[in-house]
C-alpha cells in the first residue's frame, strides 16, 4: 500500500575515513554531508567496532545541525556490512545480522557499523531499519572463484552500491540497458574495487579486503604472498600486519596521508615524488581495469561498452587523466564522481516501504 505522504529516510554510510549522512524526503535530499574522521581520531578507537560511539555522535550532531529529529523518519537505511555472500537487494536489520557484524565474523571494516547505526536511529523513530545492496553481493562466475590452491576460494567484497548505480547511470548516458551492456567499473575511494559488469551481473571484482587489486588511499593492494609469509615467520605480528595492509598502506604508507587532495597539492607545489605517486596509483588501477575487461568475454564477443570511474578520487583530474591514458584503447571512459550512494540507499528503502521490492531476511 502506498504511503499517504512522501517518506522521509535517513541514510548512513560509514566508510574507511568518513561517515556520510543524508536525509531524503520524497526522493529529494533535505541535507547530505560527509563527516571526515582524521586517522589519529580513528586510531584511538582500536578497530572498527570501537568506532560505533564516534560515528553515532557524528550522525546525531548532523541531524541536530539540520533540524531533522527522529520523530518524522519513516525508515533508516544503512550501508551493508561484511556478511555471508548474498544476492543484492534490501534486507531488514535483525539479530543474526547484528551478531555477525559485531563479531567481525566475515571481516572487519567500518561498513559493519551501517546496520547497528541504522537500527539505533530507527528504534528512536519507531520505524524500520534496512541495509541495501551490501558489499558482499555475490554474482561471481564459478571460474572466477578458483585460485591456485584448491582450499582457498575467492569471495566478493566490493563497493556494490556505488558500482551498480554508476553502471546504471553509464548505461542511461549511452542509451543502453544495463542488463544488456558490458562495463568495467572502478570505484576510487578510501578503498578501490574494480568490477566486470556483464549484462547486469558483476561476474568478477577485486576484493580489497582480502588484499586483492590496486593500492588505494590506505590499502596496500596485491602484495607478493611469500614475502608476507617470510615476514610472519620472522616475527611480524599477523594482526598488526593486517592493519598495516588494510589501513596504513597505499597513499598513507608512501605519503603519510590518505587524502589524495593533499598529495596533489604537494605535487603542484613542486614535489615530484607526489606526482610519481599519483602515476603509480593510476598504473595499478589501469592494470586491474585491463584484467577485468578480459573477464567480460566468457559468453559473448560483444564489445566493452565503457570503462566507468566513480568514487571520491574520481574527482581528481590528474588521477583520472593518468588512468584514462592507459585504458582508453579498451572503450570510452566515463567519469562519474557525482554518483550518490546515499540516494541509492534512500531509493532502496523507499521501494521497500512502498512494497515494490521485498524486504529480505538475512539467514547467514
Amino acid at each position: 500500500m502506498s504511503r499517504p505522504t512522501p517518506p522521509r529516510i535517513l541514510c548512513i554510510n560509514p566508510g574507511s575515513t568518513s561517515t556520510k549522512i543524508a536525509v531524503f524526503d520524497g526522493g529529494s535530499a533535505l541535507f547530505s554531508e560527509e563527516v571526515r574522521h582524521p586517522k589519529e581520531e580513528l586510531a584511538v578507537c582500536r578497530g572498527a567496532q570501537g568506532q560505533l560511539a564516534l560515528r553515532r555522535a557524528a550522525v546525531s550532531e548532523a541531524l541536530e545541525r539540520h533540524g531533522c529529529g527522529p520523530a518524522r523518519l519513516d525508515a533508516v537505511a544503512g550501508r551493508g556490512g561484511l556478511l555471508a555472500p548474498l544476492p543484492g537487494g534490501v534486507y531488514g536489520v535483525g539479530a543474526r545480522m547484528l551478531g555477525e557484524l559485531a563479531a567481525n565474523l566475515h571481516g572487519e571494516h567500518p561498513c559493519n557499523l551501517g546496520a547497528p547505526l541504522a537500527l539505533c536511529f530507527a528504534q528512536a523513530a519507531g520505524c524500520p531499519a534496512y541495509v541495501v545492496d551490501p558489499p558482499v553481493t555475490d554474482e561471481l562466475r564459478d571460474i572466477a572463484r578458483v585460485t591456485g590452491l584448491p582450499r582457498i576460494r575467492r569471495r566478493t567484497v566490493f563497493h556494490a552500491l556505488s558500482q551498480r548505480m554508476a553502471a546504471r547511470l553509464a548505461a542511461e548516458r549511452l542509451g543502453l540497458q544495463y542488463e544488456q551492456a558490458k562495463f568495467v567499473v572502478a570505484h576510487l575511494g578510501g578503498g578501490v574495487s574494480v568490477g566486470a559488469h556483464d549484462c547486469g551481473q558483476v561476474v568478477d571484482v577485486t576484493n580489497g579486503l582480502d588484499g586483492e587489486g590496486p593500492m588505494s588511499a590506505e590499502r596496500a593492494g596485491t602484495l607478493p604472498a611469500l614475502v608476507l609469509v617470510e615476514m610472519v615467520r620472522d616475527g611480524a605480528d599477523p594482526d598488526a600486519l593486517r592493519r598495516e595492509i588494510l589501513t596504513h598502506g597505499g597513499l598513507y604508507a608512501h605519503a603519510g596521508t590518505n587524502d589524495l587532495r593533499v598529495v596533489e597539492q604537494r605535487f603542484r607545489a613542486g614535489d615530484e615524488s607526489a606526482g610519481k605517486l599519483i602515476q603509480i596509483l593510476a598504473y595499478n588501477v589501469a592494470k586491474a581495469v585491463g584484467g577485468m575487461a578480459a573477464a567480460l568475454f566468457e559468453a559473448t564477443d560483444a564489445r566493452l561498452d565503457a570503462v566507468v570511474l566513480t568514487g571520491g578520487m574520481a574527482r581528481s583530474e590528474l588521477l583520472v587523466g593518468a588512468i584514462t591514458r592507459r585504458v582508453r584503447f579498451l572503450a570510452p571512459v566515463l567519469v562519474m564522481p557525482q554518483v550518490d550512494e546515499m540516494q541509492a540507499l534512500a531509493k532502496g528503502a523507499e521501494l521497500a516501504l512502498a512494497g515494490k521490492v521485498p524486504v529480505l531476511d538475512y539467514n547467514g
